[in-house]
C-alpha cells in the first residue's frame, strides 16, 4: 500500500455526500487537496474540514457540463504549479426518471454525456500525461452499476462510456506506476441517491478511496465500495489486487 502523504489529489463534487466524505478520508491520510464544486462557496464547510487534519488544500470551482470551464479550471491548477498526483472524477448529475422511456429528451443524454463522461475525460487527457511523464499517478472514476433501466438511459449510457474510456486509457499505461480504475459507491443517502437509499454514505468507505492506495501495476479494474465493506484500508488495498477487470 502506497502512502498518500504529501500527495495532492483533485476530487470533483467535494463538497458533499461522497466526495466530502473521499475528501477527509484523503486528508486523514495525510494528502493535500484541490476541491472541487459548482461554486466556491459551496467549498467552505470540506475545506475547513481537511484542513482540521493538518493538510493543505485550495478550491477550485466549474460547472462540468460547460466544457470551456472545465479547461478554465485545469488551467488555473496548472497555473498555480501543482502537480496532481492523485485524481477523483466524483461529480455526477442523475436526470430525472422517464417512466414513458421512449420519450426520452435528448438533453438527457446531452447534459449527462456533458459532466459523467465529457468533463472525466478532459480532466484525464489534461493530467494523465504529466502523471506518466513524473512516473506516478492514480486516476478513479466514478461509475454506476445501474443496468436494465431505460428509465435513467442518459445516465446510465454516460457512465457506460466512462467505463469503456477508462479500461481503454487503462491498457496505455498498464504495468507503470500510473493506474486508472473505476469505483462505484452504490446506491447510497446522499442528494443524488435519495434518502430511499438502502445505504449510509459511510458505507461506501474505503471502497471509493482505495484504488489511490494501490500499489500495484494494473488498471481498469471494476472497484464496487461493497466488496470493502467493513474492511481496513490495508485489508481493503490486498483485496483489490485478487481483482479483475
Amino acid at each position: 500500500m502506497i502512502s498518500v502523504k504529501g500527495k495532492w489529489a483533485l476530487i470533483t463534487g467535494a463538497s458533499r455526500g461522497i466526495g466530502f466524505l473521499a475528501a477527509d478520508f484523503m486528508a486523514q491520510h495525510g494528502c493535500n487537496l484541490i476541491l472541487h464544486s459548482r461554486r466556491i462557496e459551496h467549498s467552505q464547510k470540506v475545506l475547513d474540514a481537511v484542513k482540521a487534519h493538518g493538510v493543505e488544500a485550495w478550491c477550485v470551482q466549474a460547472d462540468l457540463a460547460n466544457h470551456a470551464k472545465v479547461v478554465a479550471m485545469l488551467d488555473e491548477i496548472e497555473s498555480r504549479g501543482t502537480a496532481v498526483d492523485i485524481v477523483f472524477n466524483n461529480a455526477a448529475v442523475q436526470v430525472g426518471y422517464r417512466t414513458d422511456y421512449w420519450k426520452t429528451p435528448v438533453e438527457d443524454f446531452d447534459v449527462s454525456f456533458k459532466i459523467n463522461f465529457i468533463a472525466a475525460t478532459t480532466i484525464c487527457y489534461r493530467l494523465m500525461p504529466k502523471m506518466v511523464q513524473r512516473g506516478f499517478g492514480r486516476v478513479i472514476n466514478t461509475t454506476s452499476g445501474i443496468r436494465d433501466q431505460p428509465e435513467q438511459a442518459g445516465y446510465s449510457a454516460s457512465k457506460a462510456a466512462l467505463d469503456k474510456f477508462t479500461r481503454d486509457i487503462g491498457t496505455k499505461v498498464e504495468g507503470s506506476n500510473v493506474l486508472i480504475n473505476l469505483t462505484d459507491p452504490g446506491w447510497c443517502r446522499t442528494d443524488m441517491g435519495g434518502a430511499r437509499a438502502p445505504n449510509a454514505p459511510e458505507s461506501s468507505l474505503p471502497g471509493v478511496v482505495v484504488g489511490a492506495f494501490l500499489d500495484d501495476t494494473r488498471s481498469g479494474r471494476f472497484l464496487h465500495a461493497s466488496y470493502f465493506a467493513g474492511l481496513s484500508l490495508e485489508d481493503a488495498v490486498e483485496k483489490a489486487k485478487t481483482l479483475g477487470i
